[in-house]
């Protein structure tokens, strides 16, 4: 056998006994009676001790052979050492190297290399602890989100991501040809979800990427990201709605407090579930900004304006938008039509999830449309599902990229997505 354990699974059960590791050859030092080859997979490093008079000579000319970041398979006896890397090391018995890897390295793995250069080789990079960390960290969040929302009556759906028009009426699109007719990358899975609370499925969840042809070029915009969606019908208001929102967060905290103890910690951060999740108006965070900077009613917030608010309260979700700012099926607020019932979650200064109560009327739907100078006709497909019997519903949408990027405390969303897509960036 190539292993039979991890090196995470190695522990004081099993001193005395044979095991077989495989991984990469990490670190290597010839001290000339004693070798050592530190072998790492992908939950840790063991020592693999070689010593003349107590290890076969084969084995010890073996051990010569390899060189940094060759595959290799050892087997041999665990031996219990306070003072190896783990608690633990290895007598080998046999070390056969499965692949050499070819020489010099494009990238060190002791060095923290240009971003660039760690994405062009992320097979590398993601052979350092804390690289696989943030995305040991991000696959929790995805399926604690689901697990999360499965267990409080939600269904795991699936949307196109091949439409045949602007998703939330904008106009960066990626366009593709699509047998004889164009076609679009899909911007959200928005309609689609909206479409389904006529149907009888009106607790949903969705999974699934985005595209955006905007021509960003900051450190938390992507042309391609995942988005983690809810859509919910019969529902009277934003609270029920934005109860799952909070509900999650904590959730998916717990999750990593319980799965990732030892990811957050080589990150250096703290998974520590927020008591609960603040919520004040578009007005009252306007109020926060205006005594460190200048936001005219009806803007939008700029990077630097959600740090000031993240100051006082974080995380936060922000509510009643003015309509304005908003896809044009966020429902106005009965009354004041200049305000409409969305929100947004700020962590750490960065928007997290966005979303809204929707319009459930099919004419007020078709005359929102028209008023923002949008055509209802190229919308059929969706506005057909308001003519037979939509209840109000609502959702939001959570960006995985940036949530995992909050979480582990990377600087660049590009850092939690293994490989992004960005105006410069299509390959690996």
């Amino acid at each position: 056998m190539l292993r039979t354990y991890y090196s995470s699974e190695i522990g004081k059960d099993l001193g005395g006994r044979e095991v077989t590791i495989a991984g990469w050859a990490r670190n290597i030092r010839d001290t000339g009676k004693i070798k050592f080859l530190i072998v790492a997979d992908r939950t840790g490093e063991t020592q693999v001790l070689g010593k003349a008079g107590e290890t076969d000579a084969k084995v010890l000319e073996d051990m010569r052979s390899v060189d940094k970041e060759d595959v290799v398979s050892v087997r041999g006896i665990v031996r219990i050492n306070e003072k190896a890397p783990g608690g633990k090391e290895i007598i080998p018995s046999a070390i056969t190297v499965l692949n050499k890897a070819e020489k010099p390295l494009p990238l060190d793995l002791n060095v923290k290399s240009n971003l660039d250069t760690r994405l062009n080789y992320r097979y590398l990079d993601l052979r350092r602890p804390e690289v696989r960390a943030i995305f040991r960290v991000r696959d929790v969040i995805q399926r604690s989100f689901v697990r999360y929302l499965e267990e409080n009556g939600f269904i795991l759906v699936n949307t196109p991501s091949i439409v045949a028009a602007a998703t939330e009426g904008g106009t960066n699109l990626f366009p593709i040809s699509y047998f004889d007719t164009e076609a679009f990358l899909v911007q959200s899975p928005q309609l689609y979800k909206q479409i389904l609370m006529a149907s009888g499925l009106d607790k949903v969840i969705i999974q699934c990427p985005v595209f955006r042809a905007e021509e960003h070029d900051t450190s938390f915009h992507l042309n391609e990201s995942m988005q983690m969606d809810i859509e919910m019908a019969f529902v009277n208001g934003e609270p029920e709605i934005l109860h799952y929102l909070e509900g999650v967060i904590k959730y998916i905290y717990s999750r990593l407090s319980a799965e990732c103890a030892g990811e957050m910690k080589i990150l250096g951060r703290d998974a520590t579930p927020p008591k609960g999740i603040k919520q004040i108006t578009y007005d009252e965070a306007r109020g926060i900004i205006n005594q460190e900077s200048k936001l005219e009613w009806g803007d939008d917030f700029t990077p630097e304006m959600q740090r000031i608010i993240n100051k006082k309260y974080n995380p936060v979700i922000v509510t009643k938008w003015p309509t304005d700012l908003r896809a044009f099926y966020s429902m106005p607020e009965p009354g004041n039509e200049k305000i409409c019932r969305a929100y947004d979650l700020l962590m750490d200064g960065v928007e997290i999830s966005s979303g809204a109560q929707r319009i459930h009327k099919h004419d007020e739907l078709v005359r929102e449309m028209k008023r923002r100078g949008m055509n209802p006709d190229n919308f059929e497909f969706y506005l057909n599902a308001f003519r037979h019997g939509m209840p109000p519903h609502g959702g939001w949408s959570i960006g995985l990229d940036r949530l995992t990027m909050v979480i582990t405390g990377m600087k660049n969303v590009r850092e939690c997505v293994l490989f992004p897509r960005d105006r410069k960036r299509l390959t690996p």
